[in-house]
């Protein structure tokens, strides 16, 4: 196809490692003659292993082993990543530039408060933009990932019944059949016994199963919106007084608020907490970039709870208010990802609160493109527009030709591009899920779309073509269930 010439394919040479390139005597550096007394370290330190069988190679060697790793590696900054349910955006680098000004890069935790006001404002600043964006009464940035705010909010929501002596009483969490792996995951770790929901064809909650689970015995439902399919829950307002009348609450997994960002608050919903991801939907690094960020959100009656300190405006000054005789206590030190939430202030004052919208309107487009330009080839779940991911099936190509998504994921390594989620939702068989995200353009996504269509045509006419994918990169396809079962991992010096 000639618009696929400037895809070309060859196979990467395998690199040694870097003891491999060891050659005895060899070093990096020029070691500054001592000019502190000398010391037996046997004598100081124990007994002291013989060899240390670390490598022996030169600056130069160095340099150009660590330069191909790099060139080896795929990141947001060389190509695209389509990753459905992960919000792959691209990281602004002025995020990076105010995270290293020395006032905030050289702080010391355990510094008084009266010598932060200038982190506090920033926290506090945080603060009060997602609450604006959110409309949710309160949020905390303690929480340090997705998963970790999820479990936060179930706490809060288990304090919450047991103040009101329902808390034994109240012991079953509900979670819909789309839902994310950690949901249930995090109700368990909360001591919650978990019942799943089904979905409908039309991909929403099924009410009729809702509305016969709800009883005295739940104490809340975790609800992703938009859902793990792509889709936005039309029946919100309905769900949630559903759980409510039962005196249940209702908490959404804010892991998919990219689509609703500037456009819609999950806290006019109905729904009582959240989690965010900073490190998601508002470009804090993540996927081995830096550490997370899982702030959550919460209406004023589960505000008691909150874990401590609470960074608060008080008398006109920002203080962490440790006084709190409710709290459920800290869920991490301190608070929480600071430089994380200093890249996230830089974000969300960029846009303002007249670009906020930009965000999601263009993440919702741009899976809708890829949803129209792909549709042919492989369809969509749902007959309806997505919001910002799309969710297709490969599921013919399984039937007829004996292809896997998988196997479609693998041959798109061979064309240079990172692969989507694969089977997930679980409910969708041979799923794609694909999120662009609002950062990529209109060239970048068509290049993807005719790779992926190219792909599907070898399936049908080639399919042992993506059985051997990849074939063009330095590991091939692995025996996936073998390389867990038999970890190699670490290199051992020969005898």
């Amino acid at each position: 196809m000639s618009n696929l010439k400037g895809f070309r394919m060859k196979r990467m040479p395998e690199p040694q490692l870097i003891f491999e390139q060891s050659s005895p005597g060899r070093i990096g550096c020029n070691v500054p003659v001592a000019d502190t007394p000398e010391v037996d370290l046997s004598a100081v330190l124990g007994d002291l292993r013989e060899e240390l069988n670390l490598p022996e190679v030169g600056e130069l060697d160095l340099l150009r082993h660590f330069t191909r790793l790099s060139h080896i590696n795929y990141g947001i900054e060389t190509g695209f990543y389509p990753l459905g349910s992960c919000t792959m955006k691209y990281n602004p680098k002025i995020n990076e530039k105010t995270a290293g000004l020395p006032g905030f890069a050289n702080l010391h935790p355990m510094q008084p408060v009266a010598t932060i006001p200038g982190a506090l404002e920033i926290l506090i600043g945080v603060q009060e933009m997602l609450i604006a964006i959110t409309g949710f009464d309160e949020i905390t940035l303690q929480p340090l990932a997705g998963a970790h705010g999820e479990m936060t909010c179930l706490m809060l929501i288990k304090a919450y019944h047991e103040s009101r002596g329902e808390g034994k009483q109240r012991h079953i969490v509900l979670v819909p059949d789309s839902a994310h792996g950690t949901n249930p995951a995090s109700a368990a770790r909360c001591g919650y016994d978990v019942r799943p929901i089904p979905t409908t064809e039309e991909g929403n909650t099924d009410l009729v199963a809702l509305a016969a689970a709800l009883d005295d015995s739940v104490a809340a439902l975790m609800l992703t919106n938009p859902s793990t399919l792509g889709l936005f829950e039309p029946n919100i307002e309905q769900i949630c007084e559903m759980v409510h009348a039962a005196g249940g609450q209702v908490f959404c997994d804010g892991a998919n608020m990219n689509a609703m960002v500037g456009t819609t608050r999950p806290g006019d919903h109905g729904f009582d907490c959240m989690h965010l991801n900073l490190h998601k939907t508002f470009s804090t690094p993540h996927g081995g970039g830096g550490p997370g960020c899982g702030a959550i959100g919460l209406k004023s009656h589960l505000e008691p709870f909150l874990p401590a300190p609470v960074i608060r405006r008080s008398e006109g000054k920002v203080i962490a208010d440790t006084d709190r005789p409710s709290t459920i206590g800290r869920v991490s030190g301190f608070y929480g990802q600071f430089l994380m939430e200093v890249r996230a202030y830089t974000y969300l004052r960029a846009f303002g609160k007249e670009y906020m919208a930009d965000i999601s309107r263009h993440a919702v487009l741009n899976a809708n493109y890829v949803r129209a330009r792909l549709k042919d080839v492989l369809p969509p779940a749902h007959d309806r527009p997505c919001m910002h991911e799309c969710i297709l099936t490969a599921e013919k190509y399984k039937k007829e030709n004996g292809i896997r998504a998988l196997d479609i994921s693998k041959r798109l390594i061979d064309y240079g591009f990172h692969p989507p989620t694969n089977y997930f939702p679980l409910i969708v068989p041979e799923c794609l899920m694909i999120e662009p995200t609002e950062t990529e353009n209109k060239e970048t996504l068509d290049d993807f779309c005719d790779v992926m269509i190219e792909i599907c045509r070898e399936a049908v006419e080639s399919p042992d073509l993506l059985h051997d994918a990849p074939s063009t990169q330095i590991v091939g396809r692995l025996d996936e269930t073998a390389a867990v079962k038999n970890l190699d991992v670490r290199w051992w010096p020969s005898k």
